[in-house]
């Protein structure tokens, strides 16, 4: 984030126009008020980025204006210049909310290097509250679990694409963990350091979706009261989560496009482009192929998007992890509820496996947080794990050699495939073949 508009006010004519001068020469927006009167009708009417005050003026003073300016926009920040500075001044000026305090004559180096200095200022408030909020919204985030050696090969792909800028496409039913995933991406790549900022599609208003993504200017629209950063311009230099992809309007995923293939954008009412360095990352729990054929997807658009494909399996198709990501729901919310560290008896791990999970991890979350909430004792039996949907066989008394047996001839009747039944199962191929042999089903 830039300054990228400024007023200035100072009843020194020369003063004032060489300031604003030298601001354009840096591609800043320069607007010049003679005194704070008309400052304050000015800044009633537009947004800045900063204003720049000299201290002492005829009628209202540097610190009358510094005082209506975060009373009428408090992101604002304000420079305070005087040719009188005294300890006391900056003291009262700083109190007062002034983000600096420059004593004439000053250098205009030292001028632009505390304007630089309040771009990047601007841009971490922006992403603090952003963050914030995101705390304050998001749901239980868990680790990634991965004992099936389908899930320990797409987290060696993801450790591999991490190190590059290439953009990512994660596919996968409704809570199979793909924002962990981008997660992990992102803070495994040369941008870790940098904001990594979300966009749920699926949940912004459609009329809301452009200015979320690309921010908006004062007075755009109806509501728009002060001017506002979109995502791409808070995730400039990191990467940006596009969650559920498949929900943007097929009339903004053209100016999407654009934005990706030229790296830069006008806010909602602005004409200034806006340059951004972002990593894109995308999701969809969507069957891609169909969602191009309907016209819900651009084809061409996708293809930018699917630099690198990652699709994550269902749960009840990486059974070596249900155990393991349940015991560790358990550990992580006996410590959020403070509560001593409960197990898993054998019986609620045989039903647990059984089950077929259509909400996938968040649903097994969600079904083990319940357990535990409710569940006095120190170890969770099966009456305790309240299950909705189907299990993979209609009965609880189906033995472990019985219930993998089974997995093994689904799998096999349908793919038709030892390599992709084994994928599918977990395991690696030559597991398979002598699990074959083991049920006599070669």
């Amino acid at each position: 984030m830039s300054i990228e508009k400024i007023l200035v006010v100072d009843d020194e004519v020369i003063m004032r126009n060489f300031l604003i001068e030298a601001l354009k020469r840096k591609g800043i927006d320069a607007v010049g008020a003679e005194n704070g009167e008309k400052a304050i009708k000015i800044l009633e009417e537009q947004s800045f980025d900063m204003v720049i005050t000299d201290m002492k003026m005829s009628g209202l003073s540097g610190m009358d204006v510094l005082r209506k300016v975060k009373e009428l926009s408090p992101s604002t920040l304000v420079m305070v210049i005087t040719a009188y500075g005294t300890i006391e001044n900056a003291v009262e000026a700083m109190k007062a909310g002034a983000f600096h305090y420059l004593i004439k004559p000053f250098s205009l180096e030292s001028l632009i290097a505390n304007i630089e200095k309040a771009g990047q200022h601007i841009a971490l408030v922006e992403e603090n509250q952003y963050l914030r909020q995101q705390v304050s919204t998001n749901g239980y985030i868990h680790k990634v679990v991965a004992e099936s050696p389908v899930m320990k090969k797409i987290l060696k792909d993801v450790e591999q694409v991490a190190k590059s800028n290439a953009n990512v496409f994660i596919n996968g039913e409704t809570g199979t963990g793909k924002e962990v995933i981008a997660h992990l991406i992102h803070y495994n790549s040369l941008r870790s350091n940098q904001p990594f900022i979300k966009v749920n599609c699926a949940a912004v208003p459609d009329t809301l979706v452009e200015s979320e993504f690309f921010g908006h200017e004062k007075g755009s629209f109806t509501g728009a009261a002060a001017k506002r950063l979109g995502r791409f311009e808070l995730a400039n230099q990191g990467s940006l989560l596009l969650d559920e992809i498949t929900e943007i309007p097929l009339n903004l995923q053209a100016k999407l496009l654009r934005v990706i293939q030229e790296q830069e954008f006008e806010r909602v009412g602005g004409t200034k482009p806006v340059k951004v360095d972002v990593r894109l990352i995308s999701t969809s729990n969507r069957d891609v192929k169909e969602a191009i054929e309907n016209k819900i997807l651009r084809e061409d658009l996708y293809y930018r998007l699917n630099v690198v494909p990652i699709m994550l399996p269902p749960l009840r198709d990486r059974v070596e992890d249900i155990i393991p990501l349940a015991e560790y729901f358990i550990e992580q919310i006996c410590l959020e509820n403070h509560t001593a560290k409960k197990k898993l008896s054998a019986e609620a791990k045989k039903k647990l496996i059984q089950y077929r999970w259509p909400g996938n991890i968040r649903e097994l979350a969600n079904v083990i947080e319940r357990a535990v909430v409710m569940d006095t004792e120190d170890v969770i039996y099966n009456d305790h794990l309240y299950l909705d949907g189907p299990s993979i066989k209609g009965t609880a008394d189906v033995s472990m050699q019985e219930l993998e047996k089974q997995l093994i001839i689904e799998a096999m009747q349908k793919h038709q495939n030892r390599t992709k039944a084994a994928e599918t199962l977990g395991i690696s191929v030559k597991t398979l073949r002598d699990k074959l042999q083991e049920y006599n089903l070669i």
